[in-house]
């Protein structure tokens, strides 16, 4: 990743406190010089992703197409999740998306923006609105209405 992308995630990672704190898991993508079709490749890595999620985790899709939450929206369900007491796995999808198998297995998708976005980007995303949600739920002053 660029250097930006590992920068912009790593500060809002490190603000989050103990008890919301987040960890990037990174899934090696499926090379593209095998001589799979875009299906195939999709289906390998959704098979890795599924196999790296903590055992009985939340999971929450990130798709174009899923729910679009305001940011005050999040932090009820972050303070729902977090009262839930089990890990939220938040999943990001390669080049291609997420493989139908992922979305289907998930408890919710979710849509960060009606935009396409890069998705090395979405990383830094993530992790700022969630940080944005924790703060919110904590009134500290970082978010502003």
């Amino acid at each position: 990743m660029p250097g930006w992308i590992t920068e912009g995630y790593s500060e809002y990672a490190k603000r989050m406190p103990r008890e919301a704190r987040i960890e990037l898991l990174e899934i090696r993508p499926e090379p593209r010089t095998t001589g799979k079709n875009t299906a195939q490749i999709m289906e390998a890595e959704a098979q890795r992703i599924t196999n790296s999620l903590p055992p009985d985790c939340r999971r929450i899709a990130l798709d174009e197409h899923g729910e679009m939450l305001s940011t005050r929206q999040l932090s009820t369900q972050m303070g729902q999740w977090m009262s839930e007491g089990r890990d939220v796995s938040f999943i990001i999808g390669g080049a291609d998306g997420l493989h139908e198998s992922v979305k289907q297995g998930a408890h919710q998708l979710v849509s960060l923006s009606a935009c396409t976005l890069p998705h090395a980007f979405v990383r830094v995303l993530l992790a700022e609105q969630l940080y944005r949600a924790y703060s919110l739920m904590h009134n500290h002053p970082y978010h502003r209405e």
